[in-house]
């Protein structure tokens, strides 16, 4: 494990941090499998992404329903429901909210993107990144699940929730749109939970949910629009499937290598860019003295 090294002033001397990087973690740990923190985490995580799904499908059915034009609210239609603006608010609310419940249990990933960035900086091993992304699967199926039985009147009426590209976007665009927007979640996601800021302020680790929640907030204002803000392939994943609709599932690979990508661009820009900077700078450092 490197020190950290902090940047000396004009003529003064290059200090070591009272800070330690944690060890990254094994690729394959056979004994991990048979610890019952890993199940627990995997529990954790499969519930959290149900929850996430339940509240924010029903919210997008019920903002649907209370702004059709054809409904019971015709005559105010335009001006019902929560608009996007609560959208997103909900989407980035229950982030911050389950993000904060299940981060001691499981890290609070509850986005196969976010388990994959991770997985790539060696934060977490492949064994618990693939239970992770399966529970955050089948938590999805099951919450979108429960939004249907709920709402079986209005469910498939108003899109099941499902992201899909919209009209007059090209598939090159909502890419984009997905490998930037995750960019920002993964990137707010390291840097919210860099463990060298925790060292720093002792109140980052209490605040980290509230950063990651506005991330999610922000990027659905931006990309609503173009393809109904997907940057979690959980997220799209449990809606395809219960919705199961053609349109849907022709653009559904943008919302699995879009956040994968931004992801991977997230990991590698905090890893290699930014980090990367303390450990040139020991480097300098040690030169410097021999």
């Amino acid at each position: 494990m490197a020190k950290d090294i902090e940047a000396a002033p004009p003529g003064g001397e290059y200090g070591a941090k009272d800070y330690s990087d944690p060890p990254p973690a094994p690729l394959f740990d056979a004994e991990e499998l048979t610890k019952w923190s890993l199940y627990r985490a995997v529990i954790a995580e499969f519930v959290a992404t149900l929850l996430f799904l339940y509240i924010t499908v029903a919210t997008v059915i019920g903002y649907k329903h209370q702004a059709d034009p054809a409904g019971p609210n015709a005559a105010d239609a335009a001006c019902s429901g929560v608009g996007i603006l609560g959208i997103a608010w909900a989407f980035g609310g229950m982030i911050f909210v389950l993000v904060y419940c299940t981060a001691g249990v499981s890290g609070g990933h509850i986005n196969p993107a976010v388990t994959f960035g991770l997985f790539l900086a060696r934060k977490v091993s492949l064994v618990r990144a693939v239970l992770y992304i399966i529970a955050q699967c089948l938590g999805a199926i099951c919450g979108v699940g429960l939004v249907k039985g709920f709402q079986s009147a209005f469910y498939v009426r108003y899109g099941g929730g499902a992201n899909e590209l919209s009209a007059g976007y090209s598939k090159g665009t909502g890419l984009a749109a997905e490998i930037i927007g995750t960019f920002v979640l993964v990137y707010t996601v390291f840097s919210a939970t860099d463990p060298k800021r925790s060292a720093r302020d002792s109140h980052v680790p209490v605040l980290a949910p509230l950063p990651i929640g506005f991330a999610v907030f922000m990027v659905h204002l931006a990309t609503i629009p173009i393809t109904g803000t997907g940057i979690n392939p959980a997220r799209s994943f449990g809606a395809a499937v219960i919705y199961n609709n053609e349109k849907a599932w022709d653009d559904h690979w943008i919302f699995w290598v879009g956040p994968f990508i931004g992801a991977a661009i997230a990991a590698a820009y905090h890893q290699y860019v930014l980090r990367a900077s303390a450990t040139k700078l020991g480097s300098s450092a040690s030169f410097g003295r021999s």
